[in-house]
């Protein structure tokens, strides 16, 4: 097979607004850059832009990745235009592409849909977007749920993250080719470490620190679990965590049992996964937390709500699945893995995560959907 042109539309990306907004996205475009040309194009608005619009072109990570910082507005019809314009300039400064690659495919997908329709170059969707679940799909209005029927249709393969994901937004009436193709890890970096015993039991917590991650819940057990463990350390990392000392403070938990880091890069994190004793997430939503399968890469067990796609890609002995909002049922899980919980191998974990969500795994996957929608299959 042919090495391929992929040009990369995302909705979401990382950049210098937003560092970490879709960063799952960018992991999807490395891995499939082992095997094929992958070029990014993003618009992003910047508060602080004086002119109508800047385009930054830099290869990061060996990837050609071109931003278009645009100006706000808050009338929506200068910020379509803005946005159109924008995405226009963007895709002629990527010439002689083969196939498009949608993620978070509204609105950025309407210029794959358009340039499908002057140029005949198929595109494929990648959707992670916990939008489309109830009671938040409820927001979406007739314009884009019309259009986003347009752009779904139209699409050679829709390749949402997990089946669950797929199976909500078909529900809304998004009829299209469905695949699922879950996220990716980097197997080599998130690894099992030389076995430490730790002194003091250890909890960790990562994520955007979104309301949807309950961290108030979080906390309410911290709060449950001075009485039950003497001894215990709980990491909370990502977004404005620091933001929640106030929080922890009103609920007098003692701080020496809480940790509160601001966003940890993902070369950094690493380590807090592989000393943890259990990973924690708390969400009311989810489609696949790449935090979960990161865990799992390193050996450590995850204790999670029942939400999304999540029980999916949960092997049985890799955690314990809860329900969402359910503090006594997150207290007696974390108790339940310090004190009597069989959990599987961290070599047998890792292994599991490079067969499923490895690099070159993920690449492969892709790839075969390329050729089928370059060949109309």
């Amino acid at each position: 097979m042919k090495q391929l042109h992929v040009l990369f539309l995302a909705s979401w990306y990382p950049s210098r607004i937003l560092k970490t907004n879709g960063d799952f996205i960018q992991r999807h475009a490395e891995a499939v850059s082992l095997l094929h040309k992958v070029s990014v194009i993003h618009v992003k608005t910047d508060p602080n832009l004086k002119e109508k619009i800047e385009i930054s072109d830099k290869k990061i990570n060996g990837i050609r990745t071109i931003i278009a910082y645009i100006k706000p507005s808050n009338n929506p019809i200068t910020k379509w235009l803005r946005f159109y314009n924008a995405y226009k300039l963007l895709l002629k400064t990527v010439t002689k592409f083969d196939v498009i690659h949608v993620n978070k495919f509204y609105p950025g997908g309407l210029f794959a849909y358009f340039n499908k329709k002057k140029h005949q170059i198929p595109y494929i969707i990648t959707e992670h977007h916990t939008l489309y679940h109830e009671p938040y799909c409820q927001k979406i209005g007739f314009i884009e749920l019309f259009l986003s029927k347009i752009i779904i249709k139209n699409a050679s393969y829709v390749c949402p993250v997990s089946d669950n994901l797929g199976k909500a937004m078909q529900k809304l009436g998004l009829k299209g080719n469905y695949t699922k193709i879950p996220n990716v890890v980097d197997t080599k970096r998130f690894t099992v470490s030389k076995p430490i015993k730790n002194d003091v039991f250890t909890i960790l917590h990562v994520s955007s620190m979104a309301k949807v991650k309950n961290i108030t819940g979080l906390l309410h057990v911290v709060k449950k679990l001075e009485s039950k463990l003497e001894n215990f350390k709980f990491y909370i990392i990502g977004g404005n965590a620091e933001d929640y000392i106030k929080n922890a403070k009103a609920l007098n938990i003692n701080l020496a049992n809480l940790v509160f880091k601001n966003q940890v890069s993902h070369e950094k994190i690493t380590s807090y996964f592989q000393q943890a004793d259990v990973f924690v997430l708390f969400s009311d939503v989810e489609n696949l937390p790449c935090v979960i399968l990161e865990s799992f890469s390193c050996g450590t067990p995850v204790i999670s709500t029942d939400v999304g796609g999540i029980s999916e890609f949960f092997p049985e002995n890799y955690g314990l699945l809860i329900e969402a909002k359910n503090e006594t049922e997150l207290l007696d899980a974390i108790l339940k893995i310090k004190h009597d919980f069989n959990v599987e191998t961290p070599e047998k974990m890792h292994q599991y995560v490079v067969n499923r969500f490895s690099e070159k795994q993920i690449a492969n996957e892709f790839s075969r959907y390329y050729y089928k929608a370059i060949n109309n299959e």
